[in-house]
């Protein structure tokens, strides 16, 4: 409210007021790349083109990623009366020799591990291996099923790759209901089966299928139950083309929190059932998944395909040099409103990070303010002149119960507002208080958060949420505090440029950070350049705009209020244009790239 009217926008922001609670909901929930092409849904059209693929290659060889319902999928591969079926799992080393093999990346924490080195064939007994080989070879119609069913049918074989989401993954975790690599760990707490999989399955699974993205002759969704879809190479490969060449959106996904609000469902379309929404992440390519809309039929695959494939085009050049294949941007919101305030937090510094969990970058985040109610507030680095051995022997006591800790006394509370800005590098102690939309913007390390105090309250699953003081004092930067937040944290916006309806500011990030945060209002057309950085966007203001090309290299791309969007690095120029509703009304988006 201070923002607008200090621009002069009182009236305005009346009206918007009224608008905002009118609103009709236009959030995408379901975004797509729409193409032509091949596609198969439900098992019995799967089953006749399998069959037909064995008068012409006797092996069919289907790679399952860690969380597939492996049970589905083999019991339908049964149908087509293979001669031999050989699962990959039976020729796997035994289990307690992977637990061994996997103890150094597993660790004996309860949240972290370290990121692992191991490649998939160090699962599989040499000698099993060429027993299964000689038998692939003396047989005909042949199924072999499983990770790395490639490595033992060998080149004469029709290749499936059966795909998943992590997204996906970590719901069937929490069901109890799918096997890690090599390993039978349904029983596991479901923060186990998320460690491993973040810091060893996922990461085996992914170099090896670098290795199958042109071998695979199709790829099979089975991310709904008993509800299958499959494509062919071309029609893949065609929606990858298809999607790198434009503004894009990964599928949002929502999940509840111990502290979730209700601001999500209304602008969202959330279902108001539920308790809460907590989170929604819309950018997180490693996690989130990607539809292709093939002659009208969702196809999901993960996202994190696009960025194995197509690095350099989306990250660009020089971020592909520094990153590799991460895409090093994330974006979400955390619904507070009507909610509870955030565990207090920290998030390690670089060099803690690297030693202890085998991490290159850190968790360096910002918390921009999407929307705010009466009250909102933001946690913010600690006090002035407190003493850190004080702080430190009351989280431990609080931890124990002993105590209820004092964050007032020792965190500087922030009253908050819609479109404030707060940096937060590695080492700073924050959280957002209750009433706050934060849409945060971050690099992508989405584990490494240590909770210092969690205000008494238990997770979702009824017990307390762990609490990691003990890390947290290792990273602490205790030179964050009151002077330093309102020097270099708070809301330092910096005017850069401006013309005929439009003015674009910069809002961050901190110099420690790598990325550059920049900020546009307008009401006409304003140009925007990826100069060799992939953006990541959020329109924050404003009921619709459409992102074109001047050259028009891509089709005209509409986006609605509080939706995050990706602009690959090689699209180059592109404009973003108030639309619809919007004509003749203010707009405005946040953007996010790599500095160099």
């Amino acid at each position: 409210r201070d923002l607008v009217r200090s621009r002069g926008l009182g009236d305005v922001y009346k009206r918007q007021q009224v608008y905002i609670i009118m609103r009709k909901v236009n959030y995408d929930k379901f975004p797509s790349t729409k193409i032509s092409g091949t596609i198969l849904r439900g098992w019995n059209d799967i089953h006749t083109l399998l069959m037909e693929c064995f008068k012409s290659r006797k092996v069919l060889a289907v790679e399952l990623y860690a969380g597939v319902r492996e049970d589905e999928v083999i019991n339908e591969l049964k149908s087509l009366s293979p001669t031999l079926l050989i699962n990959t799992r039976d020729l796997m080393k035994p289990e307690n020799e992977i637990k061994e093999m996997t103890e150094r990346f597993m660790t004996k924490d309860v949240l972290f591990g370290y990121v692992t080195n191991l490649s998939l064939k160090d699962y599989f007994d040499a000698g099993k291996l060429e027993v299964a080989r000689k038998q692939v070879a003396a047989n005909d119609r042949v199924i072999v099923v499983g990770s790395g069913a490639a490595m033992i049918a060998q080149a004469e074989a029709t290749l499936v790759y059966v795909d998943m989401a992590r997204w996906e993954i970590q719901q069937r975790f929490r069901a109890h209901e799918v096997k890690a690599l090599g390993v039978d760990n349904r029983e596991d707490a479901v923060s186990l089966q998320y460690k491993r999989g973040y810091f060893n399955d996922w990461r085996v699974l992914d170099k090896y299928k670098e290795g199958l993205f042109d071998k695979a002759d199709f790829w099979l969704d089975t991310h709904i139950a008993n509800d299958p879809r499959m494509i062919d190479r071309e029609t893949f490969f065609k929606g990858i083309e298809e999607t790198i060449k434009t503004p894009f959106r990964v599928v949002p996904f929502f999940d509840p929190a111990p502290w979730g609000g209700q601001w999500m469902k209304e602008v969202c379309g959330l279902n108001p059932e539920k308790e809460n929404y907590g989170w929604c992440f819309d950018c997180v390519p490693e996690e989130n998944s990607l539809y292709f809309e093939v002659n009208g039929v969702r196809f999901e695959l993960p996202s994190v395909d696009l960025v194995l494939l197509k690095s350099r085009e989306l990250l660009g050049e020089p971020v592909e040099a520094r990153f590799g294949k991460d895409f090093p941007i994330r974006f979400d919101f955390l619904d507070t409103v009507g909610g509870g305030n955030l565990s207090v937090q920290v998030h390690p510094t670089t060099q803690f990070i690297r030693e202890n969990f085998g991490m290159y970058y850190t968790q360096d985040e910002s918390y921009y303010l999407l929307d705010a109610k009466e009250g909102a507030s933001v946690y913010l680095g600690l006090k002035n002149g407190i003493n850190k051995d004080d702080m430190i022997r009351d989280l431990r006591e609080a931890q124990k119960g002993e105590i209820v800790f004092d964050t007032e006394k020792y965190v500087n509370k922030l009253p908050a507002k819609k479109h404030d800005h707060y940096l937060i590098p590695g080492g700073t102690v924050h959280c957002s208080g209750s009433e706050a939309l934060v849409l945060e913007i971050s690099s992508t390390p989405n584990l490494f958060t240590f909770k210092l105090w969690d205000w008494q309250r238990l997770g979702l699953d009824g017990k307390p949420r762990p609490i990691n003081v003990e890390r947290g004092k290792e990273v602490i930067d205790w030179k964050r505090n009151t002077e330093y937040v309102k020097e270099y944290l708070a809301n330092h916006f910096t005017q850069i440029a401006e013309g005929e309806g439009w003015s674009e500011e910069r809002t961050g990030l901190h110099p420690n950070e790598f990325i550059e945060t920049r900020r546009h209002w307008f009401s006409k057309s304003v140009t925007h350049h990826t100069n060799n950085s992939v953006n990541v966007l959020n329109l924050v203001e404003g009921e619709e705009v459409v992102v074109e090309s001047p050259t028009s290299a891509f089709k005209p791309f509409v986006v609605h209020y509080a939706e995050t969007f990706i602009v690959p690095a090689s699209v180059g120029e592109y404009t973003i244009t108030p639309c619809g509703k919007s004509v003749g009304k203010e707009c405005g988006t946040i953007k996010a790239y790599v500095r160099f």
